[in-house]
Parts: structure tokens; sequence; C-alpha cells
């Protein structure tokens, strides 16, 4: 878990510390993709959800918490958001997952829960997080 954490800080770090000027936040490459805003919106839905699987994982297990990426982006309507106001967020929500991980009970990082939408496959705490970290890096090469 430890080398989990150091990745989210390190990634968290190394966007805000970047030359987020240079970004073009707001350019949509077609009609159905999303903008590097929206990409960064889909990180704040994304980590919304796994903190809750997080807290939820610490006394309680084999829960379902799945969401609608899709969905969750167009209701929220990031692309309409302050960039500032997105980047705020999106590094608030992981200054509290890295938290809530580096406290994490010993004895509760093998709870699982279920987070696939079409089967179940119950995962632990501690693959959702370095899942969590797979994705959000992915999605962080996308941006900058």
């Amino acid at each position: 878990m430890k080398d989990t954490i150091q990745q989210l800080t390190t990634a968290v770090g190394d966007l805000l510390t970047s030359d987020l000027q240079a970004i073009n936040w707001e350019h949509k490459p077609a009609a159905d993709k999303w903008s590097k805003k929206e990409i960064m919106g889909h990180l704040i839905d994304s980590a919304q959800i796994n903190l809750q699987r997080f807290v939820r994982c610490t006394y309680e297990e084999n829960f379902k918490l799945i969401y609608e990426q899709v969905e969750w982006v167009e209701a929220q309507h990031y692309q309409d958001a302050e960039i500032t106001e997105i980047l705020l967020l999106w590094k608030l929500l992981n200054e509290q997952i890295i938290r809530v991980l580096k406290n994490y009970p010993a004895n509760r990082l093998s709870a699982r829960c279920d987070n696939d939408k079409n089967e179940i496959k119950l995962r632990t705490v501690e693959w959702l997080a370095k899942d969590y970290v797979d994705h959000l890096k992915h999605h962080l090469g996308q941006v900058y």
C-alpha cells in the first residue's frame, strides 16, 4: 500500500506543478470525446466513488458500488466549470484519499467490494487502491 500511496502523492504533485496554463482545457477532439477539463471531471467522479469504497470497506464488505462515467460527466457540466475549481476539487479529494489510505486499518486491507457493472467481481481494498492510481495515471497521460 505504501507504494500505491506514494504513486498517488507523486501523480497529484506532478500535475499541480506542471505548466497548467499551457494546457488547452476546453478543446474537445471530437463531439463524442471529452475535453481535458472533462477528463479531470471524470477523475473527480472516480475519486468520489473510490473514496466511498475505501471508507465503507473499513466497516463493511461485499457491497456493490459503481457509477456511469459518461452520464456523471454530462450531469456535472465540467465543461462549463472553471478549471481552477475543477483542479482544486480534484486535489482535495485525492488528498483525502491519501489520508484515508495512510491510516487504513491493516486488518481491513483485504476487505472486498464489487466494482463491476456486469457481474460480481469482489476486489480487495489493496487492489482497488492500485487500480485507482493506475486509472488516474492513465487519464493524466491524456491531459499532459
